[in-house]
């Protein structure tokens, strides 16, 4: 764990998870002074220290999706092009969404409902690539095999228009047409893929209040862990697999394999993996070269002055069906090492707009427990 994180104890449905949380910053502002942008804030520093004007994206205007138009006439059509690097935010598309948002008014609260404030989109498994459209858009190919959940036609290729064009999801609500994605487990023994059994995706407050709470914007991407991350992962350590329901041995399990990078788990327990992304936006773009600089954590004083709106804090909490053995597993990101430590995750987001602005209002910022379709009571 890098010097100054804090390890944080969450409990998510029903089960207490040690999280790697990020420093908190230094420099903080409230959400709220950043909500709406007519245009990209223009004091506003692209990651790095330079400003948005050297970015290495094309200049041409933007999609609504964030993407650059390809259009050279009324009449054109053309397909964007998958590509990475800094993809802008649509400032209108943007400011329609959060002005619908903040005129949008909540729905009464049923007695009964529950004060976490979340709201979650429940998944399962759909199909497997070694593609990445975040890290290596347009290479079909180029990636490490990637576990896909969600929406289902999304490859190497695709960009933000292609997930609401194509919604069939394998997650709930239908209103979800994101796309979310983590390497390969295999079964070190006999080098079968093990597949997700249940891949729960939260969207949630990280901090004590929802001050300045916003939706998330449409097209956006990042991602969690490091793939190039190769430690061991034993018992006790942070970023490894842990066993769910408290079985007998908790959570790192009765027992370890052979080389104690993954547990083996009693009871009625089986391995399951938590990730948490991050929860202030830069509020100009969609992706970063690195695809992390967009983004950035807070904490409860507010979000850094260079990320300062405050969206809903993504958490992958996975299940998969098996219960570990002595001979162990590998990640598809780091086969030879044999540990847990390269695991990672990635969101490409796409929701319908009002069903994202209706849930984040209800359930984050008013900090009550919400389910996939509403609240939870």
């Amino acid at each position: 764990m890098a010097a100054g994180a804090a390890v944080a104890v969450t409990v998510v449905a029903g089960t207490a998870v040690y999280l790697a949380d990020a420093p908190a910053a230094e420099e903080t502002t409230n959400a709220a002074n950043a909500l709406a942008y007519g245009s990209p804030p223009s004091g506003l520093a692209a990651p790095g220290g330079s400003s948005a004007a050297t970015s290495t994206t094309p200049s041409a205007a933007a999609s609504p999706s964030g993407k650059p138009s390809t259009s050279t006439g009324p009449s054109a059509a053309a397909k964007p092009v998958a590509k990475g690097g800094w993809i802008p935010v649509d400032p209108a598309a943007w400011k329609a969404q959060a002005d619908a948002y903040k005129a949008m008014k909540t729905d009464p609260v049923p007695a009964g409902v529950g004060n976490l404030p979340e709201f979650r989109a429940d998944c399962q498994y759909s199909h497997r690539r070694p593609d990445d459209p975040i890290v290596a858009p347009g290479l079909p190919g180029a990636s490490h095999m990637h576990s896909f959940v969600g929406n289902k036609g999304v490859d190497a290729d695709t960009v933000a228009e292609d997930l609401m064009m194509f919604t069939a999801s394998t997650c709930k609500p239908a209103q979800d047409h994101s796309a979310y994605w983590v390497p390969t487990l295999y079964d070190n023994a006999t080098g079968k893929p093990v597949e997700t059994t249940g891949f729960r995706v939260y969207y949630r407050s990280l901090r004590s209040n929802s001050s300045g709470q916003m939706p998330m914007p449409n097209g956006m991407r990042m991602i969690s862990g490091d793939a190039k991350k190769k430690v061991p992962t034993p018992r006790g350590a942070s970023g490894q697999f842990y066993c769910a329901h408290y079985g007998p041995g908790d959570l790192d399990g009765v027992a370890r394999s052979t080389n104690g990078n993954w547990p083996i788990c009693g009871g009625n327990a089986t391995l399951h993996f938590m990730m948490q992304f991050p929860d202030c936006w830069d509020g100009k773009h969609l992706d970063s070269p690195n695809h992390k600089s967009h983004v950035a954590y807070g904490s409860n004083e507010g979000c850094p002055s260079s990320h300062p709106v405050r969206i809903p804090a993504i958490t992958f909490d996975i299940q998969y069906g098996v219960k570990g053995t002595p001979a162990g597993y590998y990640l598809s990101s780091d086969k030879e090492g044999k540990s847990a430590s390269s695991m990672h995750g990635d969101a490409f987001v796409m929701w319908d707009v009002r069903m994202m602005n209706k849930q984040t209002k209800n359930c984050i910022l008013q900090r009550k427990t919400c389910d996939n379709d509403g609240y939870d009571g």
